[in-house]
């Protein structure tokens, strides 16, 4: 049977029996007497039972993700769905992102609230409070539903490795976003550090996860490889057992595929293997349920175009506008021609997909000087936000392109509200440069066997370290990841990106040069990445070039700190590409490859 502890919200899923069908108490409930039994589930329907709980408790799930929980064949539960949708029941709002292929995800109509109140023989507004089918809940999960996606494949696969799922939990503004019950009473949390969290951000979240008291193991998800590695350091002071893996992998790996690592290293594991190191019995933690008890409403999303509201636009964008919308959080200013290097599309399609994004209002195109560039709106700012659990306002005060009226247009920029796209604004030749060479390099990656697994920007690649007793920090204008695959076989490129203008003086060439010097000076690279990154410098002209290779070579020789340097100048790039025979260092006088 199902249980619901009434101080935490807690729902738990216990296996049905035959037979045992829901029964409608006289009198009970909001809708009581004999009026009551016309709405209530017929005992011909009793298989349909078990949907309508995990329903209940894991609003959203998909048909596979369902099956995947309840034990059940594809097709049994295609056809109840079929049924139960045709009831008026239950409903789907369509679905997809980067992350995971099209689908449809099914919620709890009015009329389901009603029929789940009868099941477990509660009045509706005592559903509405202890399960997470109220109107607030559903526009929580809506607005972060490609969120929900993500934990919900995971939360299926933890199904398919331990036989089977007692029940989940949903937190509003926990650490965790979610618990997961498994057979045996054991609990485990699961972590999503989204794309737009900060380092800063995230580890107050992670140290908040210590001090909540919860599950003694913990599922993190990580965007990219660089902040997986972050986390995994970050977790180990955490008191239990964590795993980490990178969302794209978690959201489509099967349960066998080892995704998952410890933050102590060694073996990558899968599910099962990650069930067998011990998940325990443990606390989860309680957060005040919502005492609104209004009903779910049923989703209607418009034929075309993203008018609604806030919270239909992950079930309204299509997963290339999403897409587009991730690139534009991290690198605003950009102009059409350089995302489509970035996305690898035509014209056409980045001119498809910033239609509707402009017309949605998600992106601005801001003129500067002669040319226009894109950036998100306060609106798309506030839909990722809401997406990763982050601060609608402090991405704001960062990041908006919205500029205050009035003022020299000499220094628009100034009226630029986002300190740090203030900043890129200001510099935008040099933004412009960092853009157009990582464009380059992603259409030159293709036909060279080279992909690319994550670009950072200025606020992502710079590090930090300690050097002789002393905190030290690197910023790159960028950093970036290729892998190269060839018949089976891959290997990952990392690398810093400095597009320099104003060191051309031999000090000030030494003083760029003195904080790599300090990172590379010990084993810190290697741990952050997995591989040696390269450092790569680009120079206005041919002469500034030479110059840094003179001083940088006796800064070598001096410090006897090997820095696997390369050094080019803006014609040279621009002529043979980021991957052409473009490189210089110190050892090597021609051209040559540095990747």
């Amino acid at each position: 049977m199902l249980t619901v502890c009434p101080c935490a919200g807690l729902v738990i899923l216990g296996k049905l029996e035959t037979g045992d069908g829901p029964q409608v108490r006289e009198g009970h409930g909001e809708r009581g007497g004999e009026g009551a039994g016309e709405d209530a589930i017929p005992h011909s329907r009793d298989r349909d039972v078990r949907l309508l709980r995990l329903l209940g408790t894991m609003p959203f799930l998909d048909r596979i993700e369902l099956s995947q929980v309840a034990g059940d064949a594809n097709q049994r539960v295609y056809e109840e769905i079929a049924d139960l949708e045709e009831l008026g029941v239950v409903a789907g709002v369509s679905h997809g992102s980067p992350l995971l292929p099209p689908t449809r995800r099914y919620y709890l109509t009015p009329k389901g609230v009603e029929w789940l109140a009868d099941i477990e023989g509660m009045s509706e507004g005592d559903v509405l409070r202890r399960y997470p089918v109220s109107r607030r809940w559903q526009r929580l999960l809506l607005e972060r539903l490609d969120a929900v996606g993500v934990i919900y494949r995971v939360a299926a696969s933890l199904a398919i490795a331990a036989g089977g799922l007692s029940g989940m939990e949903w937190y509003r503004s926990r650490a965790l976003d979610a618990v997961v019950h498994l057979p045996g009473d054991r609990t485990l949390g699961i972590v999503r550090q989204g794309a737009t969290s900060e380092r800063t951000g995230f580890s107050k979240r992670a140290w908040r996860l210590g001090e909540e008291r919860g599950p003694r193991t913990v599922l993190v998800l990580a965007p990219d490889p660089v902040r997986a590695r972050h986390t995994r350091r970050l977790m180990s002071q955490y008191g239990g057992m964590v795993f980490v893996a990178l969302e794209e992998d978690a959201a489509r790996a099967d349960p066998e595929d080892r995704v998952w690592r410890a933050p102590s290293g060694g073996s990558w594991l899968g599910l099962p293997d990650v069930l067998k190191r011990g998940v325990w019995r443990g606390k989860t933690p309680w957060e005040p349920p919502l005492v609104e008890t209004m009903y779910p409403e049923r989703i209607e999303l418009p034929e075309s175009g993203l008018w609604g509201p806030d919270y239909l636009l992950p079930a309204l964008l299509k997963p290339g506008e999403k897409r587009v919308l991730d690139l534009l959080a991290d690198w605003p200013w950009i102009t059409a021609a350089e995302l489509e290097g970035l996305l690898g599309v035509s014209k056409m399609r980045v001119s498809q997909l910033l239609s509707r994004l402009v017309e949605g209002r998600l992106v601005e195109r801001k003129s500067a000087g002669r040319r226009r560039h894109l950036g998100l709106s306060d609106w798309g700012l506030a839909t990722l936000a809401r997406r990763d659990r982050t601060s609608v306002g402090r991405l704001r005060r960062q990041w908006s392109v919205e500029m205050s009226g009035g003022g020299d247009d000499a220094e628009w920029w100034r009226r630029v509200w986002g300190r740090r796209s203030r900043l890129q604004a200001r510099n935008l030749e040099h933004t412009q440069a960092v853009h157009r060479f990582l464009a380059r390099m992603s259409r030159q990656g293709k036909g060279e066997g080279y992909r690319v697994v994550q670009y950072d920007p200025p606020h992502r690649a710079s590090r930090h370290f300690r050097h002789l007793g002393k905190l030290r920090s690197i910023h790159p204008d960028a950093f970036g990841m290729l892998r190269w695959e060839e018949e089976g076989k891959e290997e990952d490129v990392p690398f810093f990106l400095e597009w320099e203008r104003r060191a051309v003086r031999p000090g000030t060439m030494a003083a760029r040069l003195a904080p790599y010097l300090r990172y590379y000076s010990s084993q810190r690279p290697l741990d952050d990445h997995g591989a040696w990154p390269l450092v790569l410098i680009v120079f206005d002209d041919a002469l500034a070039e030479a110059n840094f290779l003179g001083v940088a070579r006796k800064e070598l020789e001096r410090s006897r700190v090997d820095v696997p340097l390369w050094v080019s100048h803006r014609e040279l790039v621009d002529d043979v590409g980021p991957l052409g025979k473009a490189w210089r260092n110190p050892d090597v006088l021609e051209p040559d490859y540095a990747f």
